[in-house]
């Protein structure tokens, strides 16, 4: 401490203690008046994504450049198409990423979502054991597969979730007129699953079963199942982003939103969907476009 005394200040023009600590308290309101506010903390970014894009190990991929580069922390909810809609309908997530069109074009029809952004796709892929009972792989479309394995009563594994390759499934059953009732439990086997369960299941009863490519790509548990169909118009499979509307839900983060969305359609983001690959294979193509699709 210094020695007053010895500085040559006398006792008289000396600052005392109590003096000093008034001084010091003010001179601090001054430097905290003088600093620009801090925003209070955020909550985190809530995005309910699909299933396959965790299975697939993209989000591993995506989510934490996304972060590093936004500045915000992203909770990501993992679930399917169809509970990933509900929530964004009931606003309890800011934004969604899901692979099921009807539902996402209802959603914005509603006033529910903003818009849609399609963001990158990859496709379905037929899988059976590899003695194919019910003979698939001579089929001439996906539908015809889908008949044959109906007419062969051959074990059949679905999702049974409510999620974006579940509802595809059904929709290869309606087109391929086989109703609900003419798939019997016996060889249909709907397990309310995720994909990785339900391969599973399928590779333990050498059934067949409806998969993304990129889950079954980075499957392990393969056993004797196979790709048996492939390559059908209809097994397309788009990856669309929806930011939740805030006139819906006012509490939404839309502008983080908003900035995830313009993060997705990026180049950095091209550069690492693209880029993301198994055995030299890519799991899925960047598509998104430089502006939101018209409604």
């Amino acid at each position: 401490m210094r020695d007053w005394h010895r500085s040559g200040v006398s006792d008289g023009c000396a600052i005392r203690p109590g003096r000093l600590a008034w001084l010091g308290a003010v001179f601090a309101l001054v430097l905290l008046a003088a600093l620009p506010a801090r925003p209070a903390q955020a909550e985190n970014l809530r995005w309910a994504v699909t299933t396959t894009f965790r299975n697939s190990g993209l989000a591993a991929v995506l989510l934490p450049a996304a972060q590093a580069d936004l500045g915000f922390d992203i909770d990501m909810l993992v679930v399917g198409s169809g509970q990933a809609v509900a929530l964004g309908r009931a606003g309890d997530v800011d934004a969604i990423m899901v692979h099921s069109r009807p539902l996402e074009e209802a959603m914005v029809a509603d006033g529910a979502a903003s818009h849609r952004r399609e963001i990158m796709y990859n496709d379905f892929v037929l899988i059976g054991p590899e003695g194919d009972p019910a003979g698939i792989r001579s089929a001439a479309s996906a539908v015809a597969a889908m008949r044959a394995i109906a007419e062969a009563q051959a074990p059949f594994v679905s999702r049974g979730d409510d999620s974006g390759t579940h509802r595809r499934e059904l929709e290869l059953w309606q087109a391929a007129g086989i109703p609900d009732t003419a798939r019997p439990v016996r060889w249909y086997k709907a397990v309310g699953a995720g994909m990785g369960t339900a391969l599973n299941i399928a590779s333990g009863l050498e059934a067949y079963v409806l998969s993304d490519r990129a889950s079954w790509l980075t499957f392990r548990n393969k056993g004797n199942l196979a790709i048996l169909f492939e390559g059908d118009p209809g097994l397309f499979n788009q990856y669309t982003f929806l930011p939740v509307s805030p006139a819906a839900h006012p509490k939404v983060h839309a502008r983080e939103a908003l900035q995830l969305e313009a993060w997705l359609t990026s180049g950095r983001a091209q550069a690492l969907i693209d880029g993301y690959k198994l055995n030299g294979v890519p799991l899925f193509v960047f598509n998104a476009r430089p502006t939101p699709e018209p409604q």
